[in-house]
């Protein structure tokens, strides 16, 4: 989905727009917009934005799905005016709140606000079959993409790799989207890549399908390390078999949340909170992209270590789930 219009398309609602003055319907000028940054076409983000997107849009609320380079870029975007919400993940917004982590040296971005959390996003390491890596310390002097700046998997692939001893200059960097890394790990060029996302992910769904891989397992003392500097985030499992013929690891996972900023105005937040939690969203996300069945009313404000939103805080004591 994209926020953009042809001129045609643009001509066409001008014209709409002209008949419904004439006729004294008001529909389309009173509708508001709402876009939701989400990540690359490849990923979990831009999937589960859409579906979300086409469930709560109603005649007054239209709400799209946009692609962009992720949580980083999200946040920037939510804070720069580019949109109104966007999806990141929890430590992303708890380091940007706070002025931490990497925002560290940076103002602290206090107008951040959450509208709900989604679903746990588990950290893949994606590497070829029998190449002899079993652990991230293997990685030296591999080929290795990262993502690119702007997403959180780059943010998570450096803590993980320090945590394992490993540096960006002990390893060959790729900086690139999922798309990318899964086209060069086909072809050879690379041998491994980091990927925080919601599983099953289509890009890595394909790829076992194809050629195949093995993950890596982030477990045992690193993982307690982590874990112990790194509050966001939680022990998970990739269950076997959820990519063709690859085998479960232990690893860990970081909250996708819906972020927004309180300058946007409670009542439309209320009502988007509102419709995210209707049987008609309820029965999209059952029926469409597999991650939707988790992202569950009793678990909307688990990990939230930021404000809510007011819209959204109010619609939770409606409901009961806060005080």
């Amino acid at each position: 989905m994209t926020s953009f219009f042809s001129r045609r398309r643009m001509l066409s609602l001008g014209s709409g727009f002209g008949a419904l003055a004439l006729t004294g319907v008001p529909a389309f000028a009173q509708q508001r917009f709402f876009r939701i940054g989400t990540g690359g076409t490849g990923g979990t983000y831009y999937p589960v934005g859409g579906m979300i997107a086409n469930a709560v849009s109603t005649d007054k609320i239209n709400v799209s799905a946009v692609a962009t380079n992720g949580s980083v870029a999200n946040v920037n975007g939510i804070v720069g005016g580019s949109m109104e919400s966007g999806f990141s993940q929890s430590d992303i917004n708890a380091w940007a709140y706070t002025g931490t982590g990497i925002y560290e040296g940076k103002p602290k971005i206090e107008e951040l606000r959450v509208i709900a959390n989604l679903y746990p996003e588990s950290v893949h390491v994606v590497v070829k079959k029998g190449a002899g890596i079993k652990s991230l310390a293997d990685l030296k002097g591999k080929r290795v993409s990262i993502d690119e700046p702007g997403s959180g998997t780059l943010v998570n692939a450096r803590a993980l790799l320090a945590a394992y001893g490993v540096t960006e200059k002990d390893i060959k960097p790729e900086y690139l989207k999922q798309a990318q890394s899964a086209e060069k790990f086909k072809d050879g060029s690379l041998d491994a890549y980091f990927q925080t996302t919601g599983y099953p992910q289509g890009t890595l769904s394909e790829l076992a399908a194809t050629n195949g891989f093995e993950l890596l397992p982030i477990d045992g003392a690193e993982r307690d390390k982590i874990m112990a500097q790194y509050k966001f985030f939680a022990k998970d499992k990739i269950p076997d078999g959820v990519y063709k013929d690859v085998k479960g690891v232990e690893t860990i996972a970081v909250g996708a949340q819906w972020t927004t900023s309180s300058k946007q105005p409670d009542d439309l937040v209320y009502e988007i909170t509102k419709a995210l939690w209707s049987d008609k969203t309820r029965a999209a996300m059952d029926a469409g992209h597999a991650k939707g069945k988790e992202i569950q009313k009793a678990t909307a404000l688990q990990g939230i270590g930021i404000p809510l939103h007011a819209g959204a805080e109010r619609f939770y004591k409606e409901i009961g789930l806060l005080k």
